[in-house]
């Protein structure tokens, strides 16, 4: 497996791929790989020849440092995981002077108003940080394909809309949400809960397929009160928002609408880590 950590090597080798018709699928991370990272490698590699996959930590998307702080770091290890897989990856681990030199701060994007719904209202400057990110990597990979999960419904929305505004010659592909046997989300972030959080934790994805199930016969607003009066009675889980909303603005419902099509989305605090989730719901 070819691990690299500057940008000029990458692009002089995928390069040399491209140019013997090979197909570029890429899959870029923040590390502390796990199993949901890999269905998305797998997934890679059902449409494409070589995959890459960034493993970096971005700074400029992190509005708490001591998140980004504590945000675990597990390069070798990653690499192994992702040879269990396959030779045929290549890693692009960069350095933050690799990608930003000495300048490491965020662009500024308008993404026609998905980034000021949820997660946007909670995480000052994310999106511009994720759209700064994202876009330098796909210019740097040039890949024909990038995946992403479907937990991070939002960003994965933003993400299409960022390569829609800028012009950017890749197709991008939204892959379902990979979850433990208890229906937690994957997330590198549940290395960091404590074993009483962790057992507690699937209570999100259950209140959310009772949402969904709710969602058919009632209200909205009815089944938004529901959710919030069950993370009321919870002594271990904090409830930052629950939202339902309309899959292509990601506003919130006031209405439904048979035409249209809606996701739940929530994020929930287990002491001092946060975690996401949603859910399709028609």
């Amino acid at each position: 497996m070819v691990v690299l950590d500057s940008k000029d090597q990458l692009s002089n080798k995928v390069k040399a791929l491209k140019a013997k018709n090979n197909k570029i699928g890429f899959v870029p991370t923040m590390g502390a790989l796990h199993l949901g990272h890999l269905s998305l490698v797998e997934t890679a590699f059902n449409k494409t020849d070589v995959v890459v996959v960034s493993i970096f930590v971005n700074p400029t998307q992190f509005d708490n440092t001591e998140d980004l702080k504590k945000y675990p770091r597990t390069l070798d290890k990653d690499v192994a995981l992702l040879e269990t897989l396959s030779k045929n990856i290549i890693v692009y681990a960069p350095s933050i002077q690799d990608i930003y030199s000495n300048n490491v701060i965020s662009e500024s994007f308008s993404f026609d108003g998905l980034e000021h719904q949820m997660e946007g209202k909670f995480r000052d400057g994310h999106f511009n940080g994720v759209g700064t990110i994202v876009k330098n990597l796909l210019e740097i990979v040039t890949p024909d394909y990038a995946f992403f999960g479907e937990k991070d419904f939002q960003q994965l929305q933003i993400i299409k809309k960022l390569v829609e505004k800028n012009h950017i010659p890749v197709k991008i592909i939204g892959c379902k949400i990979h979850r433990e046997t208890n229906g937690l989300a994957m997330s590198s972030r549940n290395t960091r809960l404590t074993e009483a959080h962790k057992n507690e934790a699937p209570f999100i994805y259950k209140t959310l397929k009772e949402a969904k199930r709710k969602f058919g016969i009632e209200s909205a607003g009815k089944v938004t009160k529901w959710v919030t009066k069950e993370f009321a009675k919870n002594n271990l889980l904090d409830l930052e928002y629950f939202i339902i909303a309309d899959t292509k603005t990601l506003k919130t419902v006031k209405r439904k609408h048979n035409k249209n099509t809606y996701r739940a989305f929530i994020a929930v605090y287990a002491g001092k880590i946060r975690l996401i989730d949603n859910i399709a719901l028609n």
